[in-house]
Parts: C-alpha cells; sequence; structure tokens
C-alpha cells in the first residue's frame, strides 16, 4: 500500500510533518502491538500466582472386595481454604465401614470434621504461595516498564530515520536550486561567448560547474530514496499491512523547522527525568524481587512447626450437630530441621549477593543514562545557538552571491569569483541544514535518555 499524509497547499505534493509521522508509528507499527502484549504477560503471571490460593475440593474413595466379603469401604471428602495468613482451613466428611476395617477408622454412622492448620516457625511470615505471588505482581508492574522500553526504543530510531530523511531532501532542495542556477548560468555565458563578449574558456567553465551540480543532484536523490526507504519500515496500518512513501510525499523544508518552536529542556529537568527511566525501574523491581527471596531463605532457616487442630463429630439420624462436643477432636504436630543449615545459609548467601551484583549494576546503568542524557543535551543546546548564527552566516553568503552576480552582469567580476561564492552560499545552506538535523536529533535523543517519548 502507498501511504499519503495531509495535502499541502499544492496539489502536487504531500507534507508529512514529524509529529504526523511519530502519531502513526505509535499506533500503527508492528511493535507498538507487540508491546501491549507485555501488561497482558503480567496480568497472566498474577492470575496464576492467585492460583495457589484458590480453595481446593479433595475427595477419595478407596474400596475392596474379596470372596463375596467387603473387607473395607474408606470414603473421604471436603473442602481445603489456604489463606494468605498462611492458615489453611479444612472441613469435610469421613465415612469408613467393612468387615477388616482398622478400628480406629471405624465411623460407619459418618463423621463431620473441621479445623486449621497454622505454621509457628517456618512459613509464619512468608512462604512459597505468599512469596511467588508478592513476585508475580513486581512483574506485572515491570512488564509495564518492559512496555515503555520498548516503545522508547522504537520511538527514537524511527525518530533518526525521520530527519535522516528530512536531511537528504532539503540537501536535494538545495542540489536542485544550484542546478537550475548553473544551467542558466551556463546557457547565458554560451550566449555571450557567441556574441563575442565573453571569452570561450567561460563557457568550458560553466560546462564543468554544470556537470558537477548535475552528479551532486544525481547522488542527492540517490541518498533521499534510500533515506525514504529507511523510514517506510517504520510505516504500518494497524500494525499488519506495510505501507510505502508515495513519491509525492515530502517532509517539511528546514526554514519551516528554524520557525518551528520545539520543546525547550533544562538540564536539571533532564537529570530528574533519568531517574524515572524504565531501564532503572526494572533494576528496582528485580531489586524487590531479590528482597522477597531473602526474606523466603531467611524464613527456610528456621525450624518447620507445624499445629492442626481438627474438632470431629458423628452424624446421629442425620443431624452432625446432635451430639458435638468440644471434647472430640483431633489435633497434631509436625517438627523437623536440619541440623547444619548448610543449604539454606548458602542459599541465602547467594542471594545476597545477586542483590550487591544487581545494586552495583543498577548505579553504573544509572550513571551511563545520566551521561548520555547530558551529551545529548549538551549537543542540542549547542546545535541550537549554532543554528541561529549560521542561520545569518548563510543570508551574508547569499548577499555576497547577489552582488558578485551583479558585478559579473557590469563586467567587474569574473565568473571564477561567481562560481566560488555560489559554491560557499550551497555549502552554508548544506551546513545548517544538517545542524538543524542535529538538533532535531539530539532533542530525540533527550527524549530516548530519559524515556520522555509521548
Amino acid at each position: 500500500m502507498t501511504f499519503y499524509s495531509a495535502k499541502s497547499q499544492t496539489d502536487t505534493t504531500t507534507v508529512f510533518s514529524f509529529e504526523q509521522f511519530m502519531e502513526r508509528v505509535k499506533i500503527h507499527h508492528p511493535l507498538a502491538f507487540q508491546a501491549a502484549l507485555q501488561t497482558e504477560k503480567g496480568r497472566a503471571a498474577v492470575l496464576n500466582a492467585r492460583g495457589a490460593f484458590d480453595p481446593k475440593v479433595f475427595g477419595d474413595v478407596s474400596q475392596k472386595y474379596f470372596d463375596d466379603n467387603q473387607y473395607y469401604s474408606l470414603v473421604n471428602g471436603g473442602l481445603k481454604i489456604p489463606t494468605w495468613f498462611g492458615v489453611e482451613v479444612k472441613a469435610g466428611y469421613e465415612e469408613n465401614h467393612g468387615l477388616y476395617l482398622n478400628p480406629e477408622n471405624n465411623t460407619a454412622s459418618g463423621l463431620w470434621y473441621a479445623g486449621i492448620s497454622v505454621p509457628i516457625g517456618q512459613g509464619l511470615f512468608i512462604d512459597e504461595r505468599r512469596a511467588a505471588l508478592r513476585q508475580a505482581q513486581l512483574y506485572q508492574q515491570a512488564t509495564e516498564a518492559e512496555r515503555e522500553l520498548l516503545l522508547n526504543e522504537l520511538f527514537y530510531e524511527a525518530a533518526n530515520a525521520y530527519w535522516n530523511w528530512f536531511l537528504k531532501y532539503n540537501n536535494l532542495l538545495v542540489y536542485q536550486n544550484a542546478l537550475t542556477l548553473a544551467s542558466v548560468r551556463f546557457t547565458a555565458i554560451k550566449q555571450s561567448s557567441l556574441l563575442g563578449d565573453r571569452p570561450a574558456i567561460d563557457t568550458l567553465e560553466a560546462s564543468i560547474q554544470l556537470q558537477m551540480r548535475q552528479l551532486s543532484l544525481q547522488q542527492g536523490i540517490l541518498d533521499f530514496q534510500n533515506a525514504g526507504l529507511q523510514l517506510s519500515v517504520y510505516l504500518w496500518m494497524n500494525g499488519s499491512i506495510p505501507l510505502e512513501l508515495d513519491s509525492a510525499t515530502e517532509p517539511e523544508a528546514y526554514r519551516n523547522a528554524l520557525k518551528t518552536e520545539r520543546q525547550q529542556f533544562s538540564l536539571a529537568q533532564v537529570e530528574a527525568l533519568v531517574d524515572s527511566h524504565p531501564k532503572l525501574q526494572l533494576y528496582n523491581f528485580k531489586l524487590a524481587h531479590l528482597d522477597i527471596e531473602r526474606r523466603l531463605k531467611m524464613e527456610n532457616m528456621k525450624p518447620v512447626l507445624n499445629l492442626n487442630y481438627n474438632p470431629i463429630n458423628e452424624v446421629v439420624n442425620g443431624n452432625p450437630f446432635t451430639e458435638y462436643s468440644i471434647y472430640n477432636y483431633k489435633w497434631g504436630a509436625q517438627f523437623s530441621m536440619p541440623l547444619f543449615l548448610r543449604k539454606e545459609r548458602g542459599a541465602l548467601q547467594m542471594t545476597k549477593l545477586y542483590i550487591r551484583e544487581t545494586e552495583f549494576t543498577r548505579s553504573e546503568e544509572s550513571l551511563a543514562l545520566l551521561n548520555t542524557a547530558k551529551s545529548y543535551w549538551n549537543e542540542w543546546n549547542t546545535t541550537g545557538a549554532q543554528i541561529e548564527l549560521y542561520a545569518k552566516t548563510v543570508e551574508d553568503f547569499r548577499k555576497l552571491l547577489d552582488a558578485e552576480q551583479t558585478l559579473l552582469n557590469a563586467g567587474e567580476s569574473s565568473l571564477f569569483l561567481v562560481n566560488s561564492r555560489e559554491t560557499s552560499y550551497i555549502n552554508a545552506q548544506m551546513t545548517l541544514i544538517d545542524l538543524v538535523a542535529k538538533r532535531e536529533k539530539a532533542e530525540a535523543g533527550i527524549l530516548y535518555s530519559t524515556a520522555s517519548f509521548r
């Protein structure tokens, strides 16, 4: 598909501004759709972790028949409800009978039970389930930072592609104008030479100048076409249909870019924005994740001591509460603890080392981002001042060219001097265009290093 932007004042060309381009990239580029999937992953991870706290229905039936006798029938079913505080609530119904049933399991009339299991030692403050859920919640927040990081990279690369296209286009305009001037001058010099007003050597010099301008224009056309192809990489429709730039689509002229009010930045503002960069946020989430690991490893150094208490009651005439008594219950305790805790101590030490390593890496990354942002700001600030200065320089070169052309028409100058003035004027224009493109790329660099693309 061919891409068309908003129509300009002429009907033959369309102007594709930077704002229009970036808006299309944000809405339609496949990576923008892919970045949105990151947050979906985070929500899925939290949902998965919350599943560890889902109530669970259980049931178990075991029966044995032999020689026309029922040796036993064991039926047990109920509901388990884990809680955030580590306490597990359990309730169920048990009915056991048979010829060869263990007497302790004899509950022919059915037995209702309910109770709780409480970790007194290991697992009191944190356990695997609670740690997994907290880490999943951190991951959900981290996926938002990952999404911003992906988009930040995309917008920076797209902005550079646009301003490179802008540079090649405006250089092409200079080449076209230079060729027009050289062609008009060659025609005039040739006619003057035929009339005897100018020496033939001037015709040769004008011809050589014309040929050089033609060569420069051909190279400018090639550069502009290739820059357009690079820009097309970022043009899509709904993330699935690639678009191509129409040949009549052009960026804004550099003189319009000179007049456009761009975003202003102070160095203090840039430094403050670096602290909230999603890359640093990812390190913060990683440290929080490791801190949960550290707490869990410390919890695992405690002894396992679990207490459980289950009141029980036999069903009488279909009513489970007829014979209820506080003296009918079952309780138990489990205790275990490694003697040397070498595994637990090693795991805790390893986690602490990972935390220190991540802290060092975060500090290094923070400094690198800050220095990169400062570098872009310095370039943006300097090129802004250079543009103001060089815009006047370009105008002065144009005045010199006009004056030299007037002298040539009056017979008081030479073609060599006019060509020299014109070459200086052309080079000055291209230098100014390059400065404008550098300023815009530096602005994109500031937005990139501070993750401020919006």
